[in-house]
């Protein structure tokens, strides 16, 4: 999922928690604005309904409960992962002669963090790679300084994946690079 459809899912996750709240104190105060001070909240074909069934419903509203308490924190565990599953183990590929080149992923992810801090305003950098080993997707952090270009990180950070898929003899299904710039004086 990409970070626009996080904003999205958990805006509307906050739009209808916001609604609900405000219904529920507008509810508790009293009456709505035009509403009947005696009528019940439900409706009267609902209340009945609901003493009806009297052992079942509160059963249903239990596991309705328990099923949304269950999504939200699955929801919420996705949301706090790393980015899917990282690959492990190694990258292998078909040499044009007999035998297969093998490269160890975690390795290989910290020769381009390596690479990417070569550049004087990339202070830290972290990579992730995620997917299938012929085509991972790769994930980029970089913390760069103050004054750093961005044409110029732009360009080494391209340059870096370029190196890194001609070593490694893949090339990313996708690539996700996040900047995050240190506080000071640009």
């Amino acid at each position: 999922m990409t970070d626009a459809a996080h904003r999205l899912l958990w805006t509307i996750v906050a739009l209808v928690l916001v609604a609900g709240g405000v219904t529920t104190l507008v509810v508790s105060f009293g009456v709505p604005p035009g509403g009947d001070p005696d009528a019940a909240v439900l409706g009267d074909g609902l209340l009945d309904a609901w003493r009806l069934a009297a052992p079942w419903s509160t059963l249903a509203a239990t596991v309705a409960g328990l099923l949304t308490a269950l999504a939200g924190q699955r929801l919420l565990a996705r949301e706090v992962r790393r980015p899917q599953r990282a690959l492990r183990g190694t990258l292998s590929s078909p040499g044009n002669r007999p035998g297969r080149t093998r490269l160890a992923a975690d390795l290989l992810a910290r020769a381009l963090e390596r690479d990417l801090i070569g550049h004087p305003a990339v202070g830290a950098a972290r990579v992730v790679l995620t997917g299938a080993p012929p085509h991972p997707d790769v994930w980029i952090r970089v913390d760069l300084t103050a004054d750093a270009g961005a044409g110029a990180v732009r360009e080494h950070v391209h340059a870096a994946v370029r190196r890194f898929a001609a070593t490694a003899g893949c090339r990313p299904a996708h690539l996700d690079v996040t900047a995050r710039i240190a506080p000071g004086r640009p």
